[in-house]
């Protein structure tokens, strides 16, 4: 018999999947599967739960929110055979799915799950870590953090933290030494964000147009410290409107980057806390993990 492996966050998304544990559940084993149900208990535990015993199963299927989907793919690649996994998508902002095309409907989305296409999407290595959509440092990230929030509207909500900056003085920025392919930028950042998604923290075409999941490059967005009101403005415009008509912003891909700072730096992986680096690589990993989605809908 196959046997699938079902974690799941009970807190994502206002706890919705209560009321559909058992037609899920009911779901998998009509299509002959011996279920193992793991409700996760803390913050990483579906990462653990992959690298002790994901090896035993045919499929995974992780439903929560995107934080629950990238601690599933940190444990599967920690692991030597790795296993596809379907995604039932039920936190709030949901980026991940979205760039899936998952549906909001929690049954549609299980069938898929369990009957969709394998579809080998890329996966970022960050240092020893891993991340499935988008690492991020700067402005509003420590906001973040500290509120508990889901990351929400990424640079939309940079942008009106910047406007509402009192001065120039209450923003941060880090000195850093990013390196790219032949390519070595230098300068004082308040943000940056290496993304592989059509849509962050809500915001779709965030990184531009023609991103694809399974290409093997990130797109990269990096905004220089203002230095003055007029440089402020200009940034804040730009992130608004989403026309790349500043200097002030680097956009660009690449499949390895790495950062160099002199104090460490605190980043976010898929809107969680990602610990704080003074020397940072990331680089993709080419169609990494299988992930279940609609027959030719990521094609």
């Amino acid at each position: 018999m196959k046997k699938l492996l079902f974690v799941y966050n009970a807190h994502a998304g206002k706890a919705a999947i209560r009321t559909k544990l058992a037609d899920i559940i009911d779901m998998m084993v009509k299509r002959g599967y011996e279920v193992t149900v793991r409700p996760t208990q803390w913050s990483g535990d579906a990462t653990e739960i992959i690298e002790q015993i994901g090896a035993e199963y045919d499929l995974i299927v992780c439903s929560g929110g995107d934080g629950t989907l990238d601690e599933v793919v940190t444990g599967m690649m920690r692991v030597e055979e790795r296993k596809p996994i379907g995604y039932i998508p039920m936190g709030s902002t949901n980026d991940f799915a979205n760039s899936l095309r998952l549906p909001k409907n929690v049954l549609k989305a299980a069938e898929i799950a369990l009957d969709g296409h394998r579809f080998a999407c890329d996966v970022g290595r960050f240092n020893d870590n891993s991340f499935i959509y988008v690492a991020a440092f700067g402005i509003f990230t420590e906001v973040s953090y500290q509120t508990n929030q889901e990351l929400k509207n990424l640079l939309g909500h940079a942008a009106y933290i910047l406007e509402g900056a009192k001065s120039l003085l209450d923003i941060e920025a880090y000195s850093m030494r990013v390196e790219y392919e032949d390519v070595v930028l230098e300068g004082d950042f308040i943000y940056g964000m290496v993304s592989n998604s059509i849509s962050v923290g809500g915001f779709k075409q965030i990184a531009g147009k023609n991103v694809l999941l399974d290409d093997g490059v990130f797109e990269v967005t990096l905004i220089k410290r203002p230095k003055n009101p007029l440089e402020l403005n200009e940034i804040v415009t730009s992130l608004l409107t989403r026309v790349d008509n500043t200097d002030l912003i680097y956009s660009f891909k690449t499949g390895q980057i790495r950062f160099y700072t002199e104090k460490e730096v605190p980043w976010t992986l898929d809107g969680e806390y990602g610990g704080a680096h003074s020397q940072t690589v990331i680089k993709n990993w080419h169609k990494a993990v299988e992930i279940m989605v609609k027959a030719q809908e990521i094609e």
